[in-house]
């Protein structure tokens, strides 16, 4: 059984669009090829290639949520409320907001909420160390 872990992402969520009719945010889910903070003994880095197998399959059943929580739903891929995307930094995203989520839409606005995170399941993962010799995974391959 694959199991589902949770990072968070330094970087600031923003507002994309504000109109009464559609609020969106957006931002980095993840970043590429930055060392992480100290995950419990280890660090952890994100190759490039990590979200490949996901983008190729069209971002199946893909879903933003605040705070992971599952009553929280903001938007999915399947819908077409939350969009994708990769470039030389990381994951993008963008999510338009249901109506009933002005809470969130104000907590970014005013800067209350201002970074991301995104879960996953690693498919494939490489472990060496830093320079200094700490333990380091790299996230090779995942969705």
């Amino acid at each position: 059984m694959d199991s589902v872990e949770r990072r968070y992402t330094r970087g600031l969520v923003e507002v994309r669009a504000a109109e009464e009719s559609r609020r969106v945010i957006g931002g980095y889910a993840a970043k590429f090829n930055r060392l992480s903070r100290n995950l419990g003994g280890f660090v952890e880095r994100i190759d490039p290639r990590f979200f490949n197998k996901s983008a190729g399959d069209g971002w199946p059943d893909v879903m933003a949520r605040y705070n992971h929580d599952t009553n929280m739903l903001l938007g999915t891929s399947a819908a077409g409320t939350l969009r994708l995307g990769i470039d030389d930094v990381g994951l993008v995203y963008e999510v338009d907001l249901p109506h009933h989520r002005r809470d969130v839409f104000e907590l970014v606005a005013r800067g209350d909420v201002r970074q991301s995170s995104f879960a996953f399941v690693a498919y494939e993962d490489d472990w060496g160390e830093t320079e200094d010799g700490y333990p380091v995974r790299t996230l090779v391959s995942g969705r």
